[in-house]
């Protein structure tokens, strides 16, 4: 029998057939399934309308409002109301209330709730970002959401694999938000649509698991199903005493088969930014330089980790947010949110004439706590950068990782850190 890549391992690990190929339809158990607050209300109205009673295991479903949390007005506090009441109803102990709750994709790793070797789907296009952990992590709709809640299972089609293999080592400034802007732009928007992204070389082998989630959370910009990273030490090092349940680590076999592998050296690449109005719009920061920004945003479920505070603070410490900047710093859950403040970095952002936000998605969307005006442009270090992504149509969002980001705040336009 012909070998497997990672994704066909994984999926054959959850159906009862252990010989998939892509393009088949197979249905496969699902080990966790999530919604937020615009995703889930309204799989929780589909699942009442199809009749069902009960979920299939509380224990397997987290409820997270974090898109519009704190509340910005009655229509959302309706929304995680009805999350609320339907988590009691159905005693779903991974409700998490304003306090607890973070943004989506930091908080079920930290919480060990999405592990190596599993099937997650989750009522967000972002959830590919749990592939960083080695699991088939996918975004579906609410009407998925409703049945995977009701049976545990889903339908899939297999995907064909595409590998990616980053060869030499990462120059400073590059981190894996540059990694998966690259991809982005060599591939296209569309270059990857339904295929699993496997990333491997010794790039990954070397990047921090912090680097890793971001660099997953993209792959969907590219159109795939999934980005993957076969677990390691890394890895276990990440998830050994947080995990909730037994997990299992999978690779490729030395012999399985790939639609393509591509192979990229990114010894000499500098910070990436992608231009409006769409991530493949790639440009090294060297040509970036010299364009106006009104507002960065730091955070997001891309970059919102401790890892990425710290590089803010270090290029943040003892400057000032440009007089013609906004810069709005959002930790991603409320534990990192302590752990910044333990080591000093919350000081350091407000002291820098920052603003901190309590955990949420907010800008990243237009949601709330950072619209743009007509003719504004930001810089982000959130994954999207469509027409009106961030507020008004005739805004621009330019997007960049954290580093970038921070100088830019400090000399009012993109910046390359360096020259700091």
């Amino acid at each position: 029998m012909a070998g497997k890549t990672l994704a066909e391992k994984i999926l054959s690990a959850h159906t009862n057939s252990n010989n998939i190929k892509p393009g088949q339809i197979i249905e496969v158990s699902v080990d966790f399934c999530f919604g937020n607050d615009i995703t889930a209300p309204l799989a929780i109205r589909t699942f009442k309308e199809a009749g069902f009673q009960k979920v299939f295991d509380p224990y397997r479903i987290a409820m997270i409002p974090d898109h519009f949390t704190p509340n910005k007005d009655i229509a959302t506090a309706m929304q995680v109301k009805v999350m609320r009441d339907f988590a009691r109803e159905q005693g779903i102990p991974y409700f998490f209330e304003i306090g607890r709750v973070g943004i989506e994709h930091a908080l079920l790793p930290e919480e060990g709730l999405v592990l190596p070797g599993e099937i997650i789907v989750g009522a967000d296009s972002h959830t590919c970002t749990y592939g960083a952990l080695g699991a088939f992590a996918t975004g579906v709709g609410s009407t998925d959401l409703a049945a995977v809640m009701a049976t545990g299972k889903i339908w899939f089609k297999v995907p064909p694999s595409v590998k990616i293999i980053f060869k030499g080592k990462l120059g400073p400034w590059v981190s894996g938000k540059d990694l998966i802007l690259y991809t982005i732009g060599k591939l296209g928007v569309e270059g990857a649509r339904y295929k699993a992204l496997e990333f491997t070389g010794e790039v990954i082998e070397n990047l921090p698991m912090a680097e890793r989630f971001s660099l997953c959370n993209m792959a969907v910009e590219a159109g795939a199903k999934v980005g993957l990273i076969a677990p390691d030490r890394v890895t276990e090092d990440y998830i050994k005493g947080i995990a909730k349940r037994p997990y299992k680590f999978y690779a490729s076999d030395p012999d399985a088969t790939y639609e393509e592998i591509y192979e990229w050296d990114v010894s000499s690449l500098e910070p990436l930014v992608a231009f409006p109005h769409i991530p493949e719009n790639v440009h090294p920061v060297s040509q970036a330089s010299d364009i106006e920004i009104d507002q960065v945003v730091i955070g997001s479920c891309t970059n919102g980790r401790i890892e990425d505070l710290r590089v803010a603070a270090a290029i943040l410490k003892g400057r000032k947010v440009h007089p013609r900047v906004r810069c709005l710093i959002f930790p991603a859950t409320p534990r990192i949110y302590q752990q910044a403040l333990e080591e000093g970095l919350i000081k350091i952002f407000i002291e820098a004439e920052a603003v901190v936000s309590p955990p949420t998605c907010g800008p990243c969307l237009g949601g709330h706590m950072g619209i743009l005006a007509k003719g504004e442009r930001a810089l982000a270090t959130t994954n999207r950068n469509f027409v009106g992504r961030m507020g008004h149509p005739e805004s621009e969002v330019f997007l960049s990782n954290v580093a970038v980001a921070a100088a830019s705040a400090v000399t009012g336009y993109i910046t390359h850190p360096g020259q700091l």
